[in-house]
Order: structure tokens, then sequence, then C-alpha cells
């Protein structure tokens, strides 16, 4: 695989003080939207009108991602870790397919039959 080089960017790009452009506003909104499906105690109640600079949208992202992450955590807990899987055991019924009714299969027969 071939590395590429990607140089770091100057200290004077780091602007918190900076207005937040309309990308970042963009993520602001979806974040916020995404906020508003978690639980009552893991919401930051920050009204996002007022998140004027990028570093006040830097804030914001940093308290939702978290909050995020925190309600994942307490739902896997709560729900046990790892995934619960139900397995049964082959007891020779059936291939596992569903079985078409009897109209449906009547349909396909009579459409096989035509001819154009």
């Amino acid at each position: 695989m071939t590395l590429v080089h990607v140089p770091r960017p100057p200290q004077s790009a780091l602007n918190p003080d900076r207005p937040v452009s309309a990308l970042l506003k963009a993520q602001i909104q979806h974040l916020h939207d995404a906020e508003r499906n978690l639980p009552p105690r893991h919401r930051t109640d920050i009204y996002i009108n007022a998140i004027k600079t990028e570093g006040e949208a830097a804030d914001y992202i940093r308290q939702v991602t978290t909050a995020i992450h925190k309600a994942h955590e307490e739902a896997a807990a709560k729900r046990g870790r790892g995934i619960a899987i139900a397995a049964a055991a082959d007891d020779g019924e059936g291939s596992g397919r569903k079985r078409m009714s009897s109209a449906k299969g009547k349909r396909k027969a009579a459409q096989g039959s035509r001819r154009p």
C-alpha cells in the first residue's frame, strides 16, 4: 500500500474564535437531531442557535458525542454484553423456507405456461 504524506495544518489554522461555517452549522443541526432521540438525562439542553464560533461548536459536538456514547453504553449494559442469539436444534422439519400460498403458486404456474 502506498503511504500518502499529509502535512499538518499550521497553528494559524486553529482559531476557536472564527465564526461557524455553513458546513459546521449543518453538522451541529445533524447532531442536534440525533441528540433529540437520546433519553432526557443525556441531553445537553444547549440552544444551538446561540453557537457562533468554532470553539463553541467544538464544545457542543464533544458534549453530544460523549452523551451518545454514554447512552449507548448504558443501553448495552442493560441488555447485557454481547449479542444474544437464539439457536434452534435442527429437527428435520422443513428447510426454513416459507411456502407460497396456494393462490400465489397457481398464479406463478399459470404465468409459466403462457406463450407469447
